[in-house]
């Protein structure tokens, strides 16, 4: 039996260009800001043919067994009337603890891509 887990892929964003890159912002209590995109450092090509349709964001506090997704971006331009989306969404969420955010991208040609990124919150 294969599950979706098995088929997640993983990377250094700095050096593979499906991996989505976690951008902190502002790391206070009652304002989080986080960047994800993909195509941080290299860029992903967005064509008709390959592109990448979405990215999600979870926060897991410390302690916690489950994650909270906060974000999904959807990106459905790719070519149609010469627009081309860049996959990159900016969200901001209210956090009580410290704790990992995980980020999800699915790109149509390469599948399933993952990050973690350490949440570490300002006194």
């Amino acid at each position: 039996m294969t599950f979706l887990k098995d088929t997640v892929q993983t990377g250094d964003w700095k050096g593979e260009k499906h991996v989505p890159a976690i951008v902190v912002h502002s790391a206070k209590r009652d304002e989080v800001v986080v960047k994800v995109r993909v195509g941080e450092e290299i860029a992903h090509p967005n064509t008709y043919e390959h592109y990448i349709s979405w990215i999600k964001l979870f926060y897991l506090p410390e302690g916690a067994k489950l994650p909270v997704q906060v974000a999904d971006f959807s990106f459905t331009s790719h070519g149609e009337g010469n627009a081309y989306t860049d996959p990159q969404g900016l969200v901001t969420f209210k956090a009580e603890k410290n704790g990992k955010l995980l980020a999800q991208s699915y790109c149509n040609i390469h599948g399933l891509w993952e990050n973690e990124l350490d949440l570490v919150l300002e006194d």
